[in-house]
This record gives C-alpha cells, structure tokens and sequence, in this order.
C-alpha cells in the first residue's frame, strides 16, 4: 500500500511540473515579444521626438510660437500671489473666483498656493478679471 501511495505522489508531482514547465514557456515567450515590442515602441518614441524637434526648430526660424504672440504683443504674467490679492481685491472666495473663471475650485487653490500654473486660456480669463471691479464681478456671478 506504502508503494503505491508513493508511486501516485511521485507521478502527481511528475505530472505537476511537466505542467508547470508548459505553462513557463508560454510565459517566457510572451515576455520576450513583450520586450520586443516595448523596445521597438522605444525606438519609434524617439524618432517622433527627433522629429517634433527638428519640426520646432523649423517652425521657430518662421514664426514665433503660439505663446509668444498674444493681443497686442501683451505678455501676461502670473503669479500666485498677485493671483490671490486680485481674488482678495474682488472680495471673492476661492469657489466664487473659480465659477468665474469656468475652473475647478482645486485649480484656483492650487494656483495660489503656487504648486501648479493656469493655462493660457485661463490667463487671459484672469487678465479680463483684472479690469473689473467688485460690483461688476458679482454682477457677473449673478449672471452665471
């Protein structure tokens, strides 16, 4: 009884790694054609990169990017606390500030806290914003 309780362990065991061996090799193959492919995905990235660069580089010499030219050749500036003062100046909290500007309340306390910059669209809302007074931003809340 012991011979055959031991033969039927070792085959169970002999059938398992069989198995298991099967199983790794799929395994192993499917890692390989993984690295094969993430390393032509790689090769492909920076190749765009080389491209998108060498077409900036084109693009600068013909005409200033996109950002540089604003209305009027105004440059606007940001800064987290001139951002807050003209928030104070309007006597707005920060969810009334960011309804006004079509933001997250999260962006606007993120941009006064610094950790993060408006877009461009959004500075020009806070540009627009600048030349208002009290009465005329709440009027604007109350639109809204």
């Amino acid at each position: 009884m012991a011979d055959i309780a031991s033969i039927l362990k070792s085959e169970i065991t002999r059938l398992a790694r069989r198995e298991m061996r099967g199983m790794a090799r799929t395994l192993k193959q499917s890692g390989a054609q993984m690295r094969s492919e993430i390393a032509h995905l790689k090769a492909r990235t920076a190749a765009l990169e080389k491209q998108l660069a060498r077409l900036q580089r084109q693009q600068g010499r013909a005409a200033p990017p996109p950002q540089a030219t604003q209305e009027a050749g105004a440059r606007l500036r940001f800064t987290a606390k001139g951002f807050k003062s003209l928030r104070e100046r309007l006597e707005l909290s920060g969810a009334d500030m960011a309804k006004l500007l079509g933001v997250s309340l999260q962006s606007v306390y993120k941009w006064e806290s610094g950790s993060t910059r408006p877009r461009m669209a959004q500075l020009q809302a806070i540009a627009a914003l600048r030349q208002l007074g009290k009465k005329e931003a709440r009027a604007r809340l109350e639109q809204e």
